[in-house]
């Protein structure tokens, strides 16, 4: 099995965190997104990592061979950001005859067994994944008979469907799948000016091609900065070994500290992530994550995002700060380095 995974991308919705790193490598949960894909991933039997990347390419690459020194991995530059089926086109010459493909893109997490992907998919040419919404007007859905797709909606008015696509696909025949992108990017088949896999679906099932839609447990956005903190929580509640105890401090569970945070007359907790490096002096935090580096002092926090390297002292607020910042809120000051 080849897994492409597509991590380019501006992650503007994440601003101000991602204008000094790239969106996989935003922290949840004490891990960064990228890692917990990879770490989800690596039960399989996956013969090759290919990685689309931007122009943050090395530093993925570099980050991905320090924490994954033996993973087999290629990386490929989207050099033009023409669409999610555009960057997946580009693994193309990684493809062989033969190969399947997992396509897994890094803007959500997911819980599901992956194990059975290919019991699932017998009688079936590839997997749509898919979970069941309610505001399903703001996804594309997979409109089902007789337990495979026939038709795909983007943000249907009226309720088609409500099985909502998570971004996770399986299809059977990888180098029949890049052929079927191909022509979609040969047919100009964009949407807004950008190439999606939908319409490549489209073109498939159009051919006869079967694709189920199995759902999945969970779907874990972290996309924005108030998805982003439900994720925090929801990976917190679901880890093991998170309950710590720090002398002269109240930790309320579930929490991640890193073992070389210093954190002294504060509480911490619930939901909060603690990265390494930190120094927490005398603070009351929850439902917050903390980057590496960052001091704070005298703050109470509670649904917030901090950077790296960030120095904040005062009172208590809902912060989104990106990294490299100095805060004093009792002297109302503000400074970026």
């Amino acid at each position: 099995m080849k897994l492409i995974l597509p991590v380019a991308g501006k992650g503007t919705r994440l601003r101000p965190h991602t204008f000094t790193k790239p969106k996989s490598l935003v922290r949840v949960a004490g891990k960064t997104v990228l890692q917990h894909v990879i770490d989800g991933l690596k039960r399989l039997k996956i013969d090759e990592f290919i990685i689309i990347t931007d122009e943050n390419g090395l530093v993925i690459q570099r980050y991905v061979e320090k924490h994954y020194p033996t993973l087999n991995a290629t990386y490929i530059q989207q050099k033009e950001l023409l669409g999610p089926a555009h960057a997946v086109s580009l693994a193309s010459p990684r493809i062989n005859a033969g190969d399947d493909v997992l396509v897994v893109f890094n803007d959500t997490l997911f819980v599901t067994d992956l194990n059975r992907i290919h019991t699932l998919c017998e009688g079936l040419d590839g997997l749509i994944y898919s979970k069941e919404v309610e505001d399903y007007q703001r996804f594309g859905v997979n409109v089902m008979r007789d337990n495979v797709i026939v038709d795909m909606v983007e943000k249907p008015d009226a309720p088609v469907s409500k099985l909502a696509q998570v971004g996770l696909y399986y299809l059977k025949d990888g180098r029949s799948f890049m052929d079927y992108i191909a022509r979609s990017i040969e047919q100009n088949l964009r949407v807004k000016g950008e190439f999606y896999l939908p319409e490549v679906f489209k073109l498939m099932i159009k051919d006869g091609k079967l694709l189920g839609a199995p759902e999945i447990e969970e779907w874990l956005d972290c996309g924005k900065p108030e998805t982003l903190l439900y994720t925090n929580r929801f990976l917190l509640e679901r880890a093991s070994g998170n309950h710590v105890c720090i002398e002269g401090c109240v930790i309320i569970p579930p929490v991640s500290i890193h073992p070389s945070a210093e954190v002294h007359h504060s509480v911490i907790g619930p939901y909060v992530s603690i990265a390494k490096n930190c120094k927490i002096h005398d603070s009351i935090i929850k439902d917050s994550v903390i980057n590496p580096n960052s001091v704070l002092r005298n703050t109470v926090l509670e649904k917030s995002l901090i950077g790296d390297s960030v120095e904040l002292t005062g009172q208590f607020q809902r912060m989104n700060i990106g990294d490299n910042s100095i805060i004093d809120l009792s002297a109302r000051t503000l400074l970026n380095q």
